[in-house]
């Protein structure tokens, strides 16, 4: 007996599957919204960190700064633009912009060029490289604090390590007060902060001659270009975002400079070494005089935020707009 086998419907080929139950797959519209609140809330810690150890701080310091307030309670005398007006008439807020500008020069004219010399020399083949790429990094893995307290011991006057060197070399009569004097305590302090800081640009700079391509070099090489030629025509050029970064960089944390002139100097001597913000913990810590303080912080804000757009409007925007289109997948 021979029995007749039907292709089941919905079992067999070309069957009819039923439509998915409602709910099974989410939507587009579900999908997005999940991502959306995942991405807010991996972001959510981070902001309320931003909002309250950063903003908030900002916002009540501008709305301190126009009042005359000593620091407990809340700020009740209101005294306009006074601490304005005053910052601006007062020498020591003025000699603190002077030194912040010649620490900007010198750091523009002598600490980044150092570190960029630093950096050729240890990009080329040589034996033990990377034990001077540490060396000369490590000063800036130390703590200011460290670094001040250092200084302050190879500095002390009469019996300091920089008094008996120049002693054993017949030249004890270039030591001295270091940090004790108007005429040198900026050079000195300087001095440190080179110490202190060029390792870090150095290091950028060698990830950005690391990333030169060789055979540009190898083809000015062929083409007759000397070493000077090569580096000024070749190196330099793909080098100068790098070193845009760079002078950012080390403009604003001339503009913020602190601790380590605190821990040195503590803007001494009769505020020859002070900065800005050394000036602003003096009269905000020392003196309770919080809402003048305030008023420098704003100062020192201003300063920075004009800085920090023009040079992105006039020097960064090349680089920015390049990085923009490259992620955008535009360039070609």
């Amino acid at each position: 007996m021979t029995s007749t086998f039907l292709p089941d419907k919905r079992t067999g080929p070309g069957a009819v599957l039923p439509p998915p139950a409602e709910g099974r797959a989410p939507s587009r519209a579900r999908r997005r919204a999940l991502n959306w609140l995942t991405a807010v809330g991996f972001q959510l810690p981070a902001l309320v960190l931003f909002i309250g150890l950063v903003l908030l701080p900002m916002l009540f310091a501008l709305y301190a700064a126009f009042f005359r307030w000593g620091g407990f309670g809340m700020p009740s005398d209101y005294v306009g633009g006074e601490n304005f007006t005053r910052l601006f008439q007062d020498a020591v807020f003025l000699g603190d912009l002077w030194r912040c500008l010649v620490l900007v020069v010198l750091s523009l004219a002598v600490q980044l060029p150092f570190a960029l010399a630093m950096a050729v020399l240890l990009n080329q083949r040589m034996r033990g490289r990377a034990v001077y790429r540490m060396l000369f990094f490590a000063p800036y893995v130390l703590s200011e604090a460290i670094t001040g307290i250092l200084f302050g011991m190879i500095f002390a006057p009469d019996d300091g390590f920089a008094d008996q060197i120049l002693g054993k070399v017949g030249l004890e009569g270039l030591g001295g007060q270091w940090f004790a004097e108007p005429s040198t305590v900026m050079a000195t302090l300087f001095l440190v902060m080179t110490w202190k800081y060029f390792g870090f640009h150095m290091m950028l700079y060698l990830a950005g001659l690391q990333a030169v391509p060789r055979e540009l070099t190898e083809a000015a090489l062929i083409d007759g270009a000397g070493p000077w030629q090569r580096f000024c025509s070749v190196t330099l050029p793909l080098l100068a975002p790098t070193l845009r970064i760079s002078v950012f960089l080390s403009v604003i944390g001339a503009i913020q400079l602190f601790d380590l002139v605190w821990v040195t100097t503590a803007g001494g001597p009769d505020h020859h070494s002070e900065t800005m913000a050394v000036t602003m913990f003096q009269y905000g810590f020392k003196r309770y005089q919080v809402g003048y303080a305030s008023a420098i912080s704003v100062v020192m804000f201003g300063i920075s935020l004009v800085f920090a757009l023009a040079y992105q409007r006039f020097v960064l925007r090349r680089d920015l707009e390049g990085a923009t289109t490259t992620m955008r997948g535009d360039g070609k």
